[in-house]
């Protein structure tokens, strides 16, 4: 199969702030692979947590790499390609990108959209949260009157781990709910809290009927949710300290479930492994994006119906998306009936 790489810069309608800093635009990568007349679409998003990187630059590289080499393979060979990825330590964003990609293809070589071809009922998915970043209380109600305006919103979830400390995340979310008295909240603080924080935060938290709490630790203290586990009432999701089905065995006993995201998973073979992994311990299952356009959010909407919770809205807040895909009918993320991911092209962005 021919395999084509091409860049695409996508810019936020409002910049995202989360503890670890603000993103306002992300050049993402559309692959393309080509085989018997067939073009399967896939897209690669940069992403940081910690010191774990995969710029841009880095996934592109090892993409360009891997061109000559998947000359010699179609895309139903995929056990094969899989350990051509094992072999050659491919970043997982790359690998999402091309599994997706394949999996669009055969969609397509089938003439069925992914969801039918899995079985999936797609009136079971769940709405999506939209998310509102870290911000001064003012900001946050504006944003949150955005959401309101643009779409039917059913969930919001709030990013908290401010730098200014765990009072000025109390008064934005404070400041949400009063904005929103009807929506549930969810909350995300991508590690952005000491243990003692945490534990003070779950219980105040609670008392307010928020749902859940997400990645309350920096990845690299997952010991520590030993502890949290005990003295949080809040169910506990993690979400940067597991990537793939592996990191799950040891995470069970101390979180109550997993965020999925394409790019840290390596794409859709590999988040299909991590619900049943999930599931086989007992724990919920959601699944979030990064700075994804509607290519890979629309890919991720395959699996929605196994999930609990959804946050696929990144694309939501783009302003030059160049695809078209997953429909937004009261809350949720529906994928379409068009074959494979059903992504369309529209206008390339800038």
């Amino acid at each position: 199969m021919e395999l084509q790489v091409n860049l695409f810069t996508v810019k936020k309608r409002f910049p995202l702030t989360i503890s670890r800093g603000t993103t306002a635009q992300t050049t993402n990568i559309w692959v393309k692979i080509l085989q018997d007349g067939i073009e399967g679409w896939g897209e690669a998003s940069p992403f940081g947590v910690g010191t774990h990187s995969q710029s841009t630059e880095i996934i592109k590289d090892y993409l360009e790499q891997l061109a000559p080499v998947l000359q010699e393979f179609n895309p139903l060979q995929r056990q094969q390609i899989e350990e051509i990825f094992r072999q050659r330590q491919i970043p997982s964003s790359a690998k999402a990108a091309l599994d997706m990609a394949m999996y669009d293809w055969l969609g397509k070589r089938v003439g069925l959209p992914l969801w039918q071809i899995w079985g999936l009922d797609r009136d079971v998915t769940v709405p999506t949260s939209v998310t509102i970043g870290i911000n001064s209380p003012a900001g946050a109600r504006a944003r949150a009157r955005d959401w309101l305006q643009f779409m039917d919103v059913r969930l919001f979830k709030v990013k908290l781990g401010s730098p200014d400390g765990i009072d000025a995340d109390q008064q934005m979310l404070l400041a949400i709910q009063q904005e929103a008295p009807n929506l549930e909240l969810f909350v995300d603080a991508n590690g952005g809290w000491s243990l003692e924080d945490a534990i003070y935060m779950c219980n105040w938290l609670a008392d307010l009927g928020i749902k859940y709490i997400e990645q309350p630790l920096p990845r690299g203290q997952e010991t520590s949710l030993v502890e949290l586990k005990e003295k949080s009432p809040l169910p506990i999701f993690v979400d940067e300290s597991c990537f793939t089905s592996s990191d799950i065995p040891d995470l069970a006993n101390y979180v109550d479930g997993i965020n999925i995201k394409l790019m840290k998973s390596g794409g859709l073979t590999e988040a299909m492994r991590m619900v049943h992994t999930a599931r086989a311990y007992k724990l919920q299952v959601m699944f979030g994006c990064y700075s994804d356009s509607t290519l890979a959010n629309t890919a991720a909407a395959q699996l929605a119906p196994l999930a609990d919770y959804l946050d696929l809205d990144s694309h939501l807040n783009l302003i030059d998306d160049p695809f078209t895909g997953a429909l937004v009918q009261e809350g949720r993320i529906l994928p379409n009936d068009l074959p494979g991911l059903g992504v369309q092209y529209s206008a390339i962005a800038t």
